[in-house]
């Protein structure tokens, strides 16, 4: 199994969610959080913001699915602007389901 986390734009959020379902991919995580990339922030004439505002999407999959969500992702998220965001993926152990204790996704 696979933890992908993609940090993408808010406004591109719904849709790439969207996309994941139409594919299979329902049960994943959203939160709003803020951070800053290579640029280190955005300058816009006298302002300076250090940190920008992102959406986290963690979800869990099978090691065959990682390329598909990634392609997904990487196809819906893009703005082909600097800021568009990364992706994550990083190995899991082992996951359970709270409810019943069953191992597994």
């Amino acid at each position: 199994m696979k933890m992908i986390r993609a940090i993408i734009r808010p406004e591109k959020s719904e849709e790439v969610v969207e996309a994941l379902a139409g594919a299979g991919y329902v049960a994943l995580t959203r939160m709003d959080v803020a951070g800053r990339g290579k640029q280190k922030g955005i300058h816009m004439g006298n302002v300076y913001y250090d940190e920008l505002p992102k959406v986290m999407l963690m979800l869990v999959v099978e090691d065959n699915e990682v390329e598909e969500v990634l392609e997904i992702v990487l196809k819906t998220a893009a703005t082909g602007s600097f800021g568009d965001g990364k992706i994550f993926i990083s190995p899991v152990e082992e996951a359970y389901t709270v409810r019943t204790g069953a191992p597994g996704l």
